[in-house]
């Protein structure tokens, strides 16, 4: 389980989600309003904003919330200009980090992060992608059919890797083949519960307590930032090191 996995599956144990509710919101929103502007507002013909949607409902947003997050992409009466900005760096005990941010201002952006590189023991700047491959993640809830039957849908559709277990079934795809992947298979098993890319390590750091407790704090101060948008990193914990976590 990689290590961002394990951090959300910690936080949200300790009640996490529910405390940052507003805003979670507030990044869902600027996501919608982002993806609404770069394409056509209507989601069956905006991938993005579809996936953007998706992860709203997710985060039962309510309805007036989107609504006024894709008026903000027409011009009614926002300044705001976000744009796209991915940093890298290392974090603390070396853990590989990429951030997606949207941003109104870079050098605020730039600035914030590289004071909180820096004050956990990292740094911001250093290239990191390599050790990462970028991958169209699809999932859906394990009871829309068995294992072997989304298998079978998945590679027909061009899939590269299926998933399955008690949490549900997560399809990888190539960047470029997750919206085909993701329409065929929800022609068959309903809508996806999640649609988006991902970094995914393919070189992991494995970590022990005190170190990983280290990086899921960092890795917190980051989410926390009103800029960011996704956070990746590569390390991993023990199942022993995750329960000690877990339990704390």
């Amino acid at each position: 389980m990689a290590g961002h996995s394990q951090f959300k599956n910690i936080m949200h144990r300790k009640g996490a989600q529910d405390a940052k509710r507003a805003r979670i919101f507030a990044k869902l929103g600027r996501e919608i309003t982002v993806a609404a502007k770069q394409g056509q507002p209507d989601p069956a013909f905006n991938p993005r904003l579809r996936a953007a949607l998706i992860a709203a409902r997710q985060a039962n947003m309510t309805k007036d919330a989107v609504d006024r997050a894709i008026k903000k992409a027409q011009g009614a009466g926002s300044g705001e200009d976000y744009v796209e900005v991915r940093y890298e760096g290392r974090g603390p005990s070396g853990v590989a980090v990429i951030v997606e941010a949207l941003t109104d201002n870079r050098n605020r952006t730039a600035s914030d992060l590289r004071s909180m590189f820096s004050k956990a023991g990292g740094s911001l700047g250093e290239t990191v992608a390599f050790q990462f491959d970028r991958l169209g993640v699809l999932r859906f809830p394990a009871a829309v059919a068995d294992a072997d039957s989304v298998l079978e849908a998945a590679i027909e559709a061009g899939a590269q890797d299926v998933a399955s277990g008690e949490e549900g079934h997560e399809i990888l795809t190539a960047p470029d083949d997750l919206n085909a992947v993701r329409e065929a298979l929800e022609a068959r098993f309903g809508e996806a519960s999640e649609s988006k890319l991902e970094w995914r390590p393919n070189l992991s750091v494995e970590l022990d307590e005190e170190s990983a407790q280290s990086v899921l704090k960092f890795v917190d101060l980051l989410e926390d930032h009103d800029d960011v948008q996704n956070v990746f990193t590569n390390f991993e914990v023990s199942e022993a090191v995750l329960a000690k976590l877990s339990a704390a």
